[in-house]
């Protein structure tokens, strides 16, 4: 990799994104690198800006398009964006001043404030202005202080844990179908979109992904959609280390803007493919068998929903 480039943006996009959202895409303030990855059957966009790179996936899906983006990565350190949602202006520079203070840390979640995709007024509102991580206290999740972000309040960077990976199996999963899953609560992350991570752990990770995709010789199994959890939980359990504190998330105002649509205008996705590689490659953690039967059990329901959404539509 490159050490010209401090933060590689990855976004898959089929290139029907808006005007307004390549405006503020490029108005990212530094040397930073944007890769957008497009279907097989879109056309590239013409963008004027050096540091916009386009990449054609051989197939259509959120996981090819965005593991070739994430390969083309140069940057030291890279956050995966989708095609209409928004980051901080100023994102660089607060990277670079929380690596530098943190050295050791994994990733940085960014602070998310969800908008709904008609809500013109607050997706366009001006950004406030970013603490300087420096002047930040370091916060940690108690007994006593179980939420340190209750309130909505400013109060600092809070310690963030690696996911319990390594929580038993437990049976109950698997024979009750709806059982609500509780081993997966606490501050710590599943998805890996909308933060910011080492880039090093990521290329590590996708290369040791694509083994675990491979059924046998050249056969090789990839899901269409779910890269966000996938590779999120698959990083952690690579480098797992029992209780480490693996980054910080950041305080409000917020870094990211995530627009949020309601069901019918969503397609049908069913995430249990990259269940099922996770289960498959690390089957000593408990935590992605409960999650492997949780989302096995959630199959009919999405298709029932998907059924009853397209009836609606005739």
């Amino acid at each position: 990799m490159s050490e010209k480039i401090t933060l590689s943006i990855v976004t898959a996009t089929r290139g029907n994104f808006s005007e307004y959202w390549l405006e503020q895409l490029l108005k990212i303030k530094g040397d930073v690198q944007l890769i957008l990855v497009y279907p097989p059957d879109a056309n590239f966009k013409y963008i004027n800006d050096s540091r916009i790179k386009n990449f054609k996936s051989p197939y259509r899906g959120e996981v090819m398009q965005r593991t070739i983006g994430l390969l083309n990565a140069s940057g030291k350190y890279v956050l995966a964006l989708d095609d209409d949602d928004f980051v901080h202006p100023d994102v660089l520079e607060f990277t670079v001043k929380y690596f530098n203070k943190f050295p050791e840390s994994w990733v940085l979640r960014l602070r998310m404030k969800k908008i709904l995709f008609s809500d013109e007024e607050e997706i366009k509102k001006d950004w406030a202005e970013i603490t300087d991580v420096n002047q930040l206290e370091v916060l940690k999740k108690t007994k006593e202080n179980p939420d340190p972000f209750k309130g909505g309040k400013n109060p600092g960077l809070l310690e963030l844990p690696i996911a319990p990976v390594d929580n038993k199996f437990d049976v109950r999963y698997a024979i009750w179908p709806g059982l609500e899953r509780k081993d997966m609560h606490g501050i710590h992350i599943e998805n890996f979109n909308n933060k910011i991570w080492k880039n090093q752990l990521v290329q590590d990770a996708l290369t040791e992904l694509g083994k675990a995709m491979k059924i046998f010789g050249a056969i090789t199994w990839v899901p269409s959609w779910n890269l966000d959890r996938l590779l999120g939980l698959f990083i952690q359990a690579k480098f797992f280390q029992k209780d480490a504190i693996i980054g910080h998330w950041m305080p409000i105002p917020e870094q990211i803007r995530f627009i949020i649509r309601p069901d019918n205008l969503k397609e049908t996705r069913i995430y249990l493919e990259g269940d099922i590689l996770l289960a498959k490659r690390f089957p000593q953690y408990g935590y992605f068998w409960n999650l492997f039967f949780s989302q096995l059990y959630d199959v009919p329901r999405v298709l029932g929903k998907s059924l009853k959404r397209h009836i609606l539509k005739q």
